[in-house]
Order: structure tokens, then sequence, then C-alpha cells
């Protein structure tokens, strides 16, 4: 009996920490550049100020778990559409984080001032797609794919950080990302991939 007990209250603290992320973002679309206490967040989520410090943390850790919910909900996406394309994980990205901006533009700016590095981010399936390129023989074999990730990733935060900041539109930040990502697959093309891999380049416009 005792896994059974377990096993639910393992449910219960599950849900009750989902409550508490989803109380966080209601607060945050509500009043994008409001203080989130724990208090009000606790208020919104139903549950006790002690239940938000003993399943989340200190009020700073609400941005780490955000962050995780992020890459969670970026893995089930990407898994549902058994996707292993460089452009599918930028595209999935980038629509992940302009599907909700309000939360995404505060919880990048937190991530900024907090110093916070993340355990897990887009690029873990950025490098995985990648290498799967590079073994479907789309890349060169002397390709390092871990570096030309790298290179994309690099180029789309500065992306993600001109729609954070309102210099740039949606639609502008999704097609410089995916610009960086045509220009790293052109230049490690395989011979009989490369036309393919350099046509988007051809018929692209200035972005």
């Amino acid at each position: 009996m005792q896994p059974v007990e377990g096993g639910l209250r393992e449910q219960n603290k599950a849900q009750r920490r989902n409550r508490i992320l989803d109380a966080t973002r209601e607060l945050l679309r509500d009043s994008p550049e409001s203080v989130i206490s724990t208090e009000r967040i606790a208020e919104r989520a139903e549950v006790a100020p002690a239940t938000v410090y003993n399943l989340i943390g200190p009020r700073d850790k609400i941005w780490e778990a955000l962050a995780a919910g992020f890459m969670d909900e970026l893995e089930r996406r990407l898994a549902a559409r058994g996707a292993d394309d460089p452009r599918e994980v930028v595209r999935a990205t980038v629509l992940l984080f302009v599907g909700d901006p309000v939360v995404s533009r505060r919880m990048v700016r937190e991530w900024e001032a907090s110093g916070l590095v993340l355990d897990r981010s887009p690029l873990t399936q950025l490098r995985r797609a990648m290498a799967d390129a590079r073994t479907e023989g789309l890349l060169r074999a002397d390709i390092d794919t871990d570096a030309l990730a790298a290179v994309v990733a690099t180029s789309c935060v500065g992306a993600l950080h001109q729609w954070v900041a309102a210099l740039i539109d949606d639609d502008r930040f999704l097609a410089r990302a995916l610009f960086a990502l045509d220009v790293a697959l052109a230049a490690g093309a395989a011979d009989p991939h490369r036309d393919r891999l350099l046509a988007p380049l051809r018929t692209r416009g200035a972005v």
C-alpha cells in the first residue's frame, strides 16, 4: 500500500506545483512589470505561501521553475512531432517564446538580471538535430556539429533579445533565427545537398 500512497503524494505535489506556475504566469499576464511575491502567487494558486516555498523555493527560483516548464513544453512538442530536423527545433523554440509573449519577455529579463545559468536549453535539442543531419549525410563528415549549433544558438539569442526589447516583431524574430540556421547549414553542407541547403538563402529577402 505504501507505493500507492507515495505515488498519490507525488501526484498531488506535481499538481500543486503546476498550479503555482500557472498562477505565476497569470499574474505576469495581468501585470507584466509588477513584483511577483510569494504571497500573491500563493493566493492565486490557492495554496499556503509555505507551499510555494517548499515546492518551488525562494521567489528568485520561480524564474528557474518557469524555464524548466518552458523546456518541458518544448520537449513535448518536439517529441509529438518526432522532430529531429534542425529547422523544426529552431521554429518550435521561437513559436514557444512568441506564443506567450508577456511571460516570455519577463522571464528572459529576469534570467539576465539574476545571472541564471539554465541546466537545460534548446541548444541540447539543436546539437542533437545537427548531429543527426551529419549522420544522414546532409552535412560534411568533418563538421563539428556542436560548434555549428553553438554559433546558431548565439545568433538566435541575439534575435531573442531584440524581440524581448520589442525592436523586432514575431515574424522577424523567426526569420532571423531561421536565417542563422540556414547560413550554418549551407556552410556545412555535404556536396550532394549543397544546392538544396543553399536554396533558402538564394530566395530569402533581407531580414
